[in-house]
């Protein structure tokens, strides 16, 4: 049975040419980047030319790149070490969407546990973060604005610009998680206005385990991991060197590709929903459909059915389901939720995700089998 993989925003295949590049290290060029022979100058150059490729992708200068194990370590790093250099006694507070990743969220909670304060700004039924929403959260002790920039399930993009703007009125730092929109629309610092950003590889064409942090210069953070000064002293641990190679050669794949692989995925994606809309019409709902969203990513429910069965009669289509069911019910995505999506809605919703190797011929049949699945479906 052959495979149709439409769950790119879940995870991205290795890039050939990324593959290519980071065996050498897996074999041959193997030292430690912290000796001084020639194995370990090799192995310390090559994490230096892919801190550069990820640098021209962003649009910052290499010294302000953190190499990670990835988007969640990225995040961590940066809501901890920015709150960690203010302790909960002398007054703390963090910003926070509700449409933000597990790996936002749960660091969020966490200082919450060990005394600081937490706000959760809601969004609109677009799944958009209004400016206005952050300003009124923020307080005299606010420390950081976490907002992310592309949401995972439903791809709506945020105006970071206008919140980076509210930010700095009162000299606080805004983060943004960009695991999903780094490669697929443009993520330059200086135009978003960001000051910490977090990249995820496997987002990217990249492995898994390897991601990157961009720290604005003058922006301070208190390392979360301890031990010795890998990564400007931020990140302690020998360096991932055949994941960090990856990741530079995936960014430059990126950063060559931008606009025209934007304009391909935009293009299938459309046709996707086209096909699905033809049969199904307005009972079909596009989530975030009159929001600015990623290219590759289309979220729909269809309606009068629960998701995970619907996919469960496509075994062939690896795609994603906004709610997951349990013995003891069904758990609604908390991103649908904060949307104000309704519970029925919720369930019938499907993630479908394109991708650099996607064809029509594989969207042609994604929209024949999920259609298929659902009149059968709808037939019980």
């Amino acid at each position: 049975m052959r495979q149709i993989y439409l769950d790119y925003s879940a995870s991205t295949p290795i890039a050939p040419s990324v593959q290519e590049a980071m065996l050498p290290f897996l074999a041959q060029h193997f030292g430690n980047p912290a000796s001084q022979h020639a194995l370990g100058r090799a192995a310390a150059e090559a994490v230096e030319d892919a801190r550069g490729q990820v640098a021209l992708l962003l649009g910052c200068d290499p010294d302000e790149l953190v190499f990670t194990s990835g988007g969640t370590e990225s995040n961590n790093l940066a809501i901890q070490g920015v709150l960690f250099r203010q302790r909960p006694a002398a007054g703390g507070h963090l910003i926070v969407s509700a449409i933000e990743h597990p790996s936002v969220i749960e660091p969020a909670r966490f200082l919450e546990r060990l005394g600081y304060d937490v706000t959760i700004v809601g969004v609109t039924g677009q799944g958009i973060v209004q400016p206005a929403a952050v300003r009124a959260a923020i307080r005299p002790d606010t420390r950081l604005v976490s907002v992310v920039h592309a949401n995972n399930e439903v791809g709506s993009i945020q105006p970071l610009r206008a919140i980076a703007a509210i930010c700095h009125e009162h000299a606080i730092p805004l983060h943004t998680d960009a695991a999903q929109s780094v490669g697929k629309i443009r993520t330059l610092v200086d135009e978003l206005e960001v000051d910490l950003l977090t990249v995820a590889g496997h987002k990217l064409y990249a492995p898994k385990g390897v991601g990157a942090l961009y720290i604005r210069r003058g922006v301070e953070i208190d390392a979360v991991q301890q031990g010795a000064g890998q990564e400007a002293g931020l990140r302690a641990g020998t360096e991932n060197v055949p994941g960090i190679v990856s990741l530079g050669r995936a960014a430059s794949l990126a950063a060559k590709a931008l606009d025209e692989s934007q304009v391909r995925l935009a293009a299938l994606r459309d046709r996707l929903w086209q096909h699905l809309f033809a049969e199904i019409g307005n009972p079909l709902v596009l989530h975030s459909g009159l929001a600015d969203r990623l290219p590759h990513l289309l979220a729909v429910s269809f309606p009068g059915v629960v998701a995970q069965e619907l996919l469960a009669r496509v075994p062939e289509l690896c795609a994603w389901a906004g709610a997951a069911c349990h013995s003891i019910g069904t758990s609604i995505s908390p991103t649908l939720a904060a949307m104000g999506v309704s519970d029925e809605q919720a369930r019938g919703t499907v993630r479908l995700s394109v991708g650099w190797q996607t064809t029509e011929e594989e969207i042609d049949r994604a929209a024949s089998l999920l259609l298929g699945a659902w009149e059968a479906l709808r037939a019980l």
